[in-house]
């Protein structure tokens, strides 16, 4: 019997952003990428949920306690958006509001990122998935303790069926077509890839 899965891609239409723990104490622990380069990460997947008008949520867990409060730039990025303090939960998936800012999106396709990945990540991606919703983890934008660690959080992911992508293939997917908006997108990846660069120097030298 095959096993080949049908090519579920994700829709700017049908997609909403979950940055979950992104906390000044939690971040610390990160160790699979270098703070700078985890940093990046994290702010390209917040542009590009700008980019494309995703709406986006933005949770931390026990803000009082060691895990301290949300990346202040993310909180400046997103003003308007839903913020869940959650008082102690550490699934956010077991917090009624997170739950329900999500559903009230009426949308199905999650792109979540987070801090711990085997943790915070990982657990509400398994208890998304078990609703029915698809998950697509960002996986540069989601940080834990080891590389260990992460690819067992990563393999845990992918058997109960989301999907692992880093912040620029999202952004490619939901681009679809260079002709969208190339200077848009061409742009926003020169600000968090800086060889990109090179690449939009030469359009536009091509262009002029």
């Amino acid at each position: 019997m095959s096993t080949v899965k049908t090519y579920s891609r994700l829709n700017k239409d049908d997609a909403v952003v979950l940055l979950v723990d992104h906390q000044t104490g939690l971040i610390s622990l990160v160790q699979d990428f270098t703070p700078n380069e985890f940093k990046n990460n994290v702010l390209a997947l917040a542009d590009l949920a700008k980019f494309f008008e995703l709406p986006t949520i933005l949770t931390t867990s026990f803000e009082q306690g060691p895990n301290g409060p949300i990346v202040p730039e993310l909180k400046a990025m997103f003003p308007d958006a839903p913020y869940i303090a959650r008082p102690g939960q550490i699934n956010a998936w077991d917090n009624e509001d997170f739950v329900k800012a999500i559903k009230a999106t009426g949308r199905k396709q999650l792109i979540i990122a987070g801090v711990v990945t085997d943790v915070c990540v990982a657990f509400p991606t398994l208890s998304a998935l078990a609703e029915g919703f698809e998950v697509f983890v960002v996986t540069d934008a989601s940080g834990t303790f080891n590389e260990t660690v992460q690819q067992a959080a990563w393999n845990r992911m992918t058997v109960a069926g989301a999907q692992m992508m880093n912040w620029f293939a999202v952004a490619c997917e939901l681009h679809r077509d260079w002709r969208n908006d190339i200077e848009g997108l061409g742009n926003l990846l020169s600000e968090r890839i800086p060889n990109y660069r090179n690449l939009m120097n030469s359009y536009a030298a091509l262009t002029r």
